[in-house]
């Protein structure tokens, strides 16, 4: 089944090239010939993803680099605790907010 996704007034904006893999070929499993890990982490955006970084302009939030990197070390020397109640209750708050009730 094929679902078309309209733009909605938006740039119709090139397809990201990936694996192209039918779903048979994409459960079969890795072989020897796949190419390893790398070691360093990276990021690559897609044309997408850079066209809606550029419309957000100066909309876009600011990344804080210092609280990422506390973070990062946090989760390096597994001092990283996850607030199970704080997440529940700003999900709460969120669902309020798209569904219109304060």
């Amino acid at each position: 089944m094929n679902t078309t996704i309209t733009s909605n007034g938006l740039p119709v904006l090139p397809q990201a090239k990936g694996n192209q893999n039918s779903p048979a070929q994409a459960s079969q499993p890795a072989t020897e010939t796949a190419p390893a890990a790398q070691a360093d982490d990276s990021v690559k955006l897609t044309d997408s993803a850079r066209a809606l970084t550029e419309a957000a302009g100066d909309k876009a939030p600011a990344i804080d680099t210092k609280r990422v990197e506390q973070i990062r070390q946090a989760l390096a020397d597994g001092s990283y605790r996850v607030d199970a109640g704080k997440i529940a209750d700003r999900l709460v708050s969120l669902e309020g907010q798209l569904s219109g009730k304060p």
